[in-house]
C-alpha cells in the first residue's frame, strides 16, 4: 500500500492552486470594469440582465447580494404587474483610491431620470484580473 503524500507536499500543491493575489501593475485599467459593473448592477436589478453575466467579476459575498435583491425586485414588479424594462443611465463620474497593491475602492456615480445613485466597490487583484469582493448600490 503506497504511503500518503507528504504533509508539506500536499499544502504546496494546495498552494499552487489556490487563488493568487495579482500586483495592480500585472493588472488592466480598472475603470472600464468599475463602469460595466455599475450599469451591469442596475440592469440585473431592472430584471434585463442575468447576474451570472456578471458572476466572473464578483466574489461569493457580492454575487449573492446582488442575487437577493434582483430575486426582490422581480418579485415586486411581480406583485404590481410590471414588466421589465432597460433602465436609462448614464456613468456621471468614476472615484477611486488604491488602500494597498492590487486593491481598488471606487465608487461610480450613476445619473437615472429619476435619481442619481452611487454604486460602492472594492475590486481585488485575483488570479490576473480584478474582483469586486464587496457592492452596494446606495
Amino acid at each position: 500500500m503506497p504511503s500518503a503524500m507528504p504533509r508539506h507536499r500536499t499544502d504546496e500543491i494546495r498552494e499552487m492552486f489556490a487563488r493568487q493575489r495579482t500586483s495592480t501593475s500585472e493588472l488592466p485599467d480598472p475603470e472600464p470594469l468599475i463602469a460595466t459593473l455599475a450599469g451591469g448592477a442596475l440592469e440585473a436589478i431592472a430584471g434585463v440582465r442575468d447576474v451570472d453575466q456578471l458572476a466572473r467579476w464578483l466574489a461569493e459575498e457580492p454575487y449573492r447580494s446582488l442575487v437577493l435583491r434582483a430575486n426582490l425586485a422581480a418579485r415586486a414588479r411581480s406583485a404590481k404587474s410590471r414588466t421589465a424594462r432597460q433602465p436609462t443611465y448614464a456613468v456621471s463620474s468614476i472615484h477611486r483610491s488604491s488602500p494597498a497593491d492590487g486593491v481598488i475602492e471606487a465608487t461610480a456615480v450613476v445619473a437615472t431620470p429619476v435619481r442619481t445613485r452611487a454604486v460602492a466597490m472594492r475590486l481585488e487583484g485575483v488570479d490576473r484580473r480584478w474582483r469586486a469582493t464587496s457592492l452596494a448600490i446606495l
